[in-house]
């Protein structure tokens, strides 16, 4: 099963990689990684989708609870959320083809942000099926380059709020 944790941890070097570093040591993998400042100075913000059974994924928040730098760790997997992808991708793109590649990306909304004499970059945002099917959709025309980021996600509708405790800080 594909679990969506949100981390909350002090913005400090190393962090990332001892995150990182647990799930390396335990045997878990990370599907995707994200990490960005939060609302409040000092704390940053990790998007990490992970795939395994539900024991698996107690042991891992178990091991993040420990690590000294890590406030909160919640599961949002079973709860109503958005998350979103961003890719850019770059793709043969001929004089003739480049009208059949702009009115292919138009359904997904997607942005052509770049024009080369050979290519076109595409940004696209939205879930991963979304960005997995306008590849799909791009690949014979021939993918140069792919960039793509992990899952950002948010709980919806509740308004998560930061409060500080004694020697911690934690989701509310």
């Amino acid at each position: 099963m594909r679990h969506t944790l949100l981390v909350l941890v002090n913005d400090q070097p190393g962090v990332l990689a001892r995150v990182a570093g647990l799930f390396a040591r335990r045997g878990y993998n990370i599907d995707s990684i994200t990490v960005g400042p939060s609302e409040e100075e000092g704390l940053s913000r990790m998007t990490i989708v992970t795939t395994g059974d539900d024991q698996t994924l107690e042991q891992v928040m178990k091991h993040l609870h420990k690590l000294i730098d890590v406030i909160k760790v919640q599961d949002i997997s079973s709860e109503p959320m958005v998350g979103r992808e961003l890719a850019l991708i770059k793709v043969n793109a001929s004089a003739s083809t480049r009208p059949e590649i702009t009115h292919l990306v138009e359904p997904f909304r997607a942005a052509i942000v770049d024009v080369g004499r050979a290519s076109l970059v595409i940004q696209i945002t939205g879930d991963s099926d979304k960005i997995d099917a306008l590849i799909e959709l791009l690949r014979p025309y021939g993918i140069k380059e792919l960039a793509r980021t992990g899952t950002t996600a948010m709980v919806r509708g509740n308004v998560i709020k930061m409060e500080k405790t004694s020697s911690r800080r934690s989701f509310a």
